[in-house]
């Protein structure tokens, strides 16, 4: 296979028909309940000339859930609605794996059950407020999860596994980035355990790895990938050495034989990349997936010099849902609207127009 973003991959057990792939990207459309609307499924189903989809992140169980309208993979009734988006994205020609995510400590007890507080590695408050049904609030301490109850969360997430087979999803992504709970317990800016979940590094990593036998004895490892996002500070996330506990972590994913590394490269809020992404990917004997900021350019130089197999675009795929055949024609893009982002509905979603002579998926 050529080293063209345009061109087949081998991704573990998926053959993908380009390099492309849709990031996850939150938008807030579900039903109160978590279960899936037909919008949705038209919003995928348009943009399913991906080589891959990687859906929005999906919390595993209801302490999982950190935001509004998000779409869940805990209840059955939520499995059965998301066979809507998955059937129209295979329709297609395409490939879509489902997100599985625990917000942490980035929730609020209004979203929680019996309005607890939100579970975190340790006792750190992150700054900033909580979206929520009644508007902004702020975050509150969290309540440091006992050793005890961590076997329940491991547990949440192989189900919500099971959940994404029996949603027709053809595999799913680990999401230990962007500071949620997963990348809580990874960085040490906020775990400050002295248990055997935290300390060194190694211990930082336990859940992960527990998470991840648990999803694989579902999922064959081809089939499952990890998103991991180093150095960004969103949600008020540090590390000490995220060059050296990088590294590492991506060392050890390697020798899972794991579908792909999929990479936040940066902080995304700024350009600046203070880590070596070059050599975290030399770390990862596998299918390496880059993301932060590529356009047309920057991505088919990442796919020759050999940094990247596959690049994920986000914003793009918004405004264009042929984003894909814009970029092989050279076509112009639509510019998105920010303002619609999270507002709900049609608008700004489903509405995009494809350039002219390709028809688009109708509500």
């Amino acid at each position: 296979m050529s080293a063209d973003l345009f061109g087949p991959f081998r991704v573990g057990e998926m053959t993908l028909a380009n390099r492309m792939v849709m990031a996850p990207l939150t938008r807030n459309r579900a039903q109160a309940d978590g279960t899936v609307p037909s919008v949705m499924a038209v919003h995928y189903g348009q943009r399913a000339s991906a080589g891959l989809i990687v859906s929005e992140s999906v919390p595993v169980s209801p302490q999982g859930v950190g935001y509004p309208f998000t779409p869940g993979l805990y209840a059955d009734a939520q499995a059965v609605s998301w066979r809507r988006v998955t059937d129209l994205v295979h329709a297609a020609g395409g490939r879509i794996v489902a997100q599985l995510q625990h917000c942490g400590r980035i929730s609020h007890p209004s979203l929680q059950p019996g309005d607890a507080l939100p579970v975190a590695p340790s006792a750190v408050r992150p700054d900033g407020q909580a979206v929520t049904y009644s508007g902004m609030q702020d975050f509150l301490t969290p309540r440091p999860l006992e050793a005890k109850e961590i076997p329940a969360i491991v547990a949440q997430f192989r189900d919500a596994a099971r959940q994404a087979k029996r949603a027709g999803f053809d595999g799913v992504e680990v999401h230990a980035g962007n500071g949620y709970l997963l990348d809580q317990f990874l960085r040490d800016g906020t775990n400050h355990r002295t248990d055997s979940y935290g300390g060194g590094i190694a211990s930082r990593m336990r859940l992960l790895n527990e998470v991840l036998d648990a999803v694989c004895t579902l999922w064959p490892t081809g089939r499952v990938g990890v998103r991991v996002t180093p150095e960004n500070t969103f949600n008020s996330m540090t590390d000490s050495d995220p060059q050296a506990h990088f590294e590492y972590f991506a060392a050890q994913l390697s020798s899972r034989g794991l579908a792909y590394l999929h990479v936040l490269e940066g902080d995304m809020s700024t350009t600046t990349r203070a880590v070596d992404y070059p050599a975290l990917r030399a770390a990862f004997a596998g299918t390496y997936i880059a993301n932060n900021g590529y356009d047309l350019a920057r991505a088919q130089q990442a796919i020759a010099a050999g940094h990247a197999d596959l690049v994920a675009f986000g914003t793009p795929f918004v405004a264009n849902p042929d984003l894909v055949r814009r970029y092989r024609e050279g076509l112009p893009l639509a510019v998105p609207d920010r303002n619609t982002f999270y507002t709900g509905g049609d608008t700004g979603y489903i509405d995009y127009p494809f350039h002219p002579h390709e028809e688009a998926l109708s509500a």
